[in-house]
């Protein structure tokens, strides 16, 4: 005969910890949502002015990685006279 409390025992814990974890996620949720009412959200104007900024830090380090590179394969061609 098989012993009811361990044949059971397996699923009830299972389930248990199933039924723990949806809870600790709805939590977590739950946390995330709370946090995201204290943020500040920037304006139009702020928006605008980091969004400009970004692009101009992009455009530049675009225009110097392109410079360093002409430099090393120039640098390169030299080197190997071709």
């Amino acid at each position: 005969m098989v012993d009811a409390t361990k044949s059971g025992g397996g699923k009830v814990g299972f389930l248990s910890r199933i039924g723990t974890s949806f809870r600790r996620t709805g939590g977590f949720f739950s946390d995330v949502m709370s946090e995201l009412k204290k943020v500040r959200w920037p304006n139009r104007k702020e928006l605008t002015s980091y969004t400009l900024v970004v692009l101009v830090t992009v455009v530049l380090l675009a225009i110097f990685f392109f410079v360093v590179d002409l430099g090393i394969s120039r640098l390169i061609d030299l080197i190997l006279g071709t």
